[in-house]
């Protein structure tokens, strides 16, 4: 079992060997079994190939548009977003076996997200009226989420990883209790335990959570010394949804 810190919770762009890539996330590199993450770029008019094997796949463009075309059909005009900032997302799920090519329409940039599954699921495309959306928290904890695929900029932002007693790393003798200073483009890995994240005032802050595992459910625990911060929420933030989301809440 891996013994993680502040020196291999966080991965910075930069570390492949690919110059399309911006990060990667590798399950030998995280210590896990299931997740493989990619967040790529690609100029006006330029593709990648790839074959997911026994992975499935999740396309998830933050900027521009692509065009997808597989062994299970094409779809053409996937995002419509200068930022992440600017509007809800698209996204292209496609099952194990297939071969894919993305073209980029306009310059882009896109997270790639794998998994291993035994599973065989119809392709799927989500677009922006498909995205459930929660308005979460309040004051200055109010965070949008938009749920892309359920269970079944610039700036920085502090996050900390700790486990609880009870915890699988914590009773092996490896808890976690980190702070960690997360930049643009940067990816964290949360293994296990809470993970709650902070940005300076006059910074709004994006993350893309990508989880995979055996137990298909998204069921959370709360530290029970800090509930008190829920219970004591005056209002929300009325700058949040940060864009116009009207026909979706």
């Amino acid at each position: 079992m891996r013994k993680y810190d502040q020196s291999n919770l966080i991965v910075h762009p930069g570390n492949s060997t690919d110059p399309d890539v911006i990060v990667e996330v590798t399950p030998e590199l995280a210590g896990w079994d299931y997740v493989h993450f990619q967040l790529r770029r690609l100029p006006a008019q330029r593709s990648w190939t790839f074959t997911t094997g026994e992975h499935e796949l999740v396309v998830v463009p933050l900027s521009g548009r692509v065009r997808v075309e597989s062994n299970w059909g094409q779809w053409s005009r996937i995002g419509e977003r200068d930022s992440v900032f600017h509007g809800l997302p698209y996204a292209l799920y496609l099952p194990r076996h297939t071969s894919l090519t993305v073209n980029s329409e306009t310059a882009c940039e896109y997270a790639v997200a794998l998994a291993p599954t035994d599973q065989d699921h119809p392709p799927r495309l989500v677009t922006p009226p498909d995205i459930e959306i929660e308005i979460r928290g309040g004051d200055n904890a109010t965070r949008q989420i938009n749920n892309i695929i359920p269970a079944g900029p610039e700036g920085f932002t502090f996050q900390r990883i700790y486990t609880a007693p009870e915890s699988p790393l914590h009773r092996a003798g490896f808890p976690i209790d980190a702070v960690l200073l997360a930049q643009d483009n940067d990816a964290v890995l949360v293994p296990e335990g809470y993970h709650p994240v902070t940005s300076p005032p006059g910074y709004t802050t994006y993350y893309l959570n990508v989880l995979a595992g055996s137990a298909q459910s998204l069921a959370n625990s709360e530290d029970p010394r800090y509930t008190w911060v829920k219970e004591n929420y005056r209002s929300r933030d009325s700058r949040v949804p940060i864009y116009d989301v009207t026909p979706h809440v």
